[in-house]
Parts: structure tokens; sequence; C-alpha cells
């Protein structure tokens, strides 16, 4: 396991002699040398020089609880039960469904890690986790009204996040429907919802997030499909911390609103950042292909879409929605 404090140390991107941090740590250079390697396999870039010790170039954005508990809005803060953060885990929405399982009903509790073992995306794909890199979190939000009346969560929830965006600085995001945030069709961030409880009654769901902040270049192989992240996108870099806490402070409202309402007073927002409005795509469902004009979603949040001379409308599920390319 590798130590807070060692990790506390390099994130200042300075030199650290190995005696430096073994004496931190109260633990030998050898152990000290053991940890380097372990942040190797989690991904980090470690300059070793001899003589000089250890570096993390850039050093570590760590994520701190505290601050962003401070950085939330006293309407977030209000709602906000428990922020609950591990360096490494399987996945933060499997961090969240143990809790919910151990405890019963749950609401309001934000669960973050730094590495994600298992991370996974839409339909079963994997999410590529470099250690304190990016950002992954899973918030547990209670409903009431059953099944149904989550028709449309993941869209609001991807509108929340443009927003958030928005506010600091980041333009050009458009939404891709039902769960991923592109710009210039190059996938930013995406969602994964879990549903816990009666269908027709109260249940809880796990709103699992993952927002590519400062991707490593080496990391490309296993994403296989085209990327951004903030870094690249940014005029300057944004805080990881802060970056939570501007999307608390927008998803937390909407998802109140979303609670009150439904999807049907958000469906003019979403279309008008929607990436594949009036566009002819390719739906692909199992083996089942079908190309037509992307007409947005309707007041449940369900795609339109128009082809062969019909109207039809598709609920997400086992679905890839892509760009058509007529050439």
């Amino acid at each position: 396991m590798i130590d807070d404090r060692l990790l506390a140390a390099l994130s200042d991107g300075y030199f650290h002699s190995g005696q430096e941090l073994g004496r931190l740590l109260g633990v030998s250079r050898s152990a000290i040398w053991k940890q380097m390697k372990e942040l190797e396999l989690l991904g980090v870039d470690i300059y070793s020089i001899r003589g000089r010790g250890y570096r993390i170039p850039g050093g570590l954005d760590l994520l701190c609880e505290k601050q962003i508990a401070t950085g939330c809005s006293a309407l977030a803060s209000s709602r906000l039960s428990t922020i609950s953060l591990e360096r490494i885990v399987d996945s933060t929405n499997m961090m969240a469904m143990r809790e919910i399982h151990q405890q019963g009903v749950i609401s309001g509790r934000l669960y973050l890690a730094e590495y994600q073992t298992a991370g996974k995306g839409r339909r079963g794909r994997t999410w590529v986790s470099p250690f304190a890199k990016n950002l992954y979190f899973s918030l547990v939000w209670r409903f009431t009204q059953g099944a149904a009346a989550l028709e449309g969560l993941s869209l609001v929830v991807g509108l929340a996040l443009v927003k958030t965006l928005n506010t600091l600085g980041i333009s050009q995001v458009q939404v891709k429907w039902p769960n991923d945030l592109l710009v210039h069709s190059r996938k930013l961030a995406g969602i994964l919802l879990e549903m816990h409880g009666d269908a027709s009654g109260e249940c809880q769901v796990v709103i699992g997030v993952g927002v590519n902040v400062a991707m490593p270049e080496h990391a490309e192989e296993a994403i296989g499909q085209p990327w951004t992240d903030l870094k690249r996108l940014s005029a300057g870099a944004i805080s990881r911390n802060q970056l939570m806490s501007e999307i608390l402070n927008h998803l937390i409202p909407e998802l109140d609103r979303f609670s009150e309402h439904g999807f049907a007073v958000f469906r003019d927002e979403w279309q008008e950042i929607h990436a594949y409005q009036n566009q002819t795509v390719r739906l692909i469902s199992g083996v089942k292909e079908i190309i037509g004009e992307c007409h947005g979603v309707d007041e449940h949040g369900a795609l339109v879409l128009s082809h062969s001379g019909i109207v039809e409308h598709f609920y997400a599920g086992e679905i890839s929605l892509r760009q058509h390319d007529a050439s």
C-alpha cells in the first residue's frame, strides 16, 4: 500500500532523496524504492536520478475531501451527507453499491478514488483510470417515484456536467445520447447509472462519472476511441478538487429539479447541446443496425429516429449510436 505521506511529499514535483523520504515515513530506502515501483505500476511517471532521488514531473494534484467540501455551495453542502475518498478501489460505483447493501437506504453520499482497478463504462466497457490524473466519482441519490420516473436522468447529469465546464471556461462541449460528453467528436466524459431498490417505489441511483482531466499519452492504446481531456482544452490547469466542487454545485440542484419535474423541463436545453441533432446517425442494437435522421429526444429522454418512412423512439439499453459516414 502506498503511504499518503509519500504521495503528499512527491506532489510538489521536486526531487526528494530516498533517505529523506525514508526518514519521513520511518522506513528504509529499499522500502521507498518498492513504493516507487508500485506507483509506476499505477501509471505514474517517476524520474529517478542517482544522488538526487525521486521526482514526479508536474507533481500530483491529489484529491482532498476538505477542499471539495469547502468549494461547495450552501445548497450542495446541505444535500451532501458524506464524502468518502480512497486512493485505490475496484470502482467508485462498486464502493457505493457495497455501502448500500451494508447500510440500506443512503442518499447524498459521494465516493471518490484516485485509481480504479475495475473502472467500467456503459455496456461493460473498461474505463481507463490512471492514478491522480482524472476524476472518478459516484454520487448516491434517493428517488421515491420508481424506475419509470428516472427516464432521462443520465441526460440531466450530462447537462449538469456541461454547465459546470462552461462555468470553468470550457466551451464547445456537447452531449451524445445517452451518457457521453464530447468535444469535436472526442470523448471527454462518461456517465454510468446503476439502480438499487424498488422499481415501482423508493430506490437509490448510483450516478457514476468519469471526466478526463489530464490523461497520460501512454493511456491512448487502452482507450480505443478518440478522446480529449481538460488539459488540452483549457488555457490553464484545472484543479480536480475545484472541478468536483463545481460539479456538485451544478448537479445537486438539477437532481432536485429532476425529482420534482422529470426530464421534460430539461429537454430543450439538452437538445441545444446535442452532438447529433438533426444529423444522419447509425444506431446499432445487437446485430440490428438502423441508419436514420436523429431528431433529438422526446419528453422522456428517448432517442427519436426517423428512418424508412417511420419515426421510432429508442430507450437507453444495449444500444450504440454513431455518426453516419456516407462515404
